[in-house]
């Protein structure tokens, strides 16, 4: 090559790196997933180049071109479907898929396990204090038999099944601490997740309504990227 064709490319190189930066870190600009606005600090990715322009734990994906749904921490989880955003408030209503899934008492529903609520979240987000407490039980029938004996009435026996082996129970848990301290029983998983409730009560024989309400999160803004 030239001496005047290496000096081109020199000149030139830095300024596409520039350039290639400054596409990197362009601003998320407002995009539409159904009737829902995503704002920053929210984005959807380019579908075209794939690129992105935001935190990835801020990272919303567009199931079905109508429902906009926040990506988790855990890899295998379904995340969490958006029902609506207060950018003022950085507040979601937001629903738990996984436990959605739950509901439609697929048959292979449990490949899919069940998490505490808090395990899938990323650190930004916070579920809201105000959160009563729902206890998913996963029980081999004769495990179940027995905790539903132990229960005392506040096990109820769902719908939901864990394929062909496993029954679900659930209870009412209180105030939503995230963790547990909600009763174990033998031979049985559990999980908690944090719902609405009514009149500062969930009722465990209204799962299915308690499951699709959801619940609300709460965010921190990201660090601002770079200039």
């Amino acid at each position: 090559m030239a001496p005047g064709h290496w000096l081109a490319l020199a000149l030139w190189l830095p300024l596409m790196l520039t350039a290639a930066t400054a596409e990197e870190r362009r601003p998320c600009s407002p995009n539409k997933c159904g009737n829902h606005t995503i704002s920053h600090p929210f984005w959807l990715p380019d579908r075209a180049t794939g690129r992105s322009c935001g935190s990835p734990d801020f990272e919303v994906t567009c199931k079905d071109k109508i429902t906009p749904v926040i990506l988790t921490s855990a890899a295998i989880s379904l995340g969490f479907a958006i029902l609506r955003v207060s950018y003022e408030d950085r507040s979601l209503h937001v629903v738990d898929l996984g436990k959605r899934y739950l509901l439609q008492q697929a048959p292979n529903s449990c490949l899919v396990p069940i998490w505490n609520t808090s395990a899938k979240l990323s650190a930004p987000f916070t579920i809201s204090p105000g959160s009563l407490g729902l206890v998913l039980y996963s029980c081999p029938e004769a495990a179940g038999a027995a905790a539903l004996a132990l229960g005392g009435g506040e096990l109820v026996r769902t719908g939901m099944r864990c394929g062909n082996e496993s029954q679900v129970l659930v209870r009412a848990g209180g105030r939503y601490n995230g963790t547990g301290g909600y009763g174990r029983y033998e031979g049985c998983d559990s999980a908690v997740m944090p719902v609405l409730g009514a009149n500062g009560e969930a009722n465990a024989s209204d799962y299915v309504r308690l499951i699709d309400d959801g619940f609300f999160l709460t965010w921190e803004l990201p660090p601002p990227q770079p200039e």
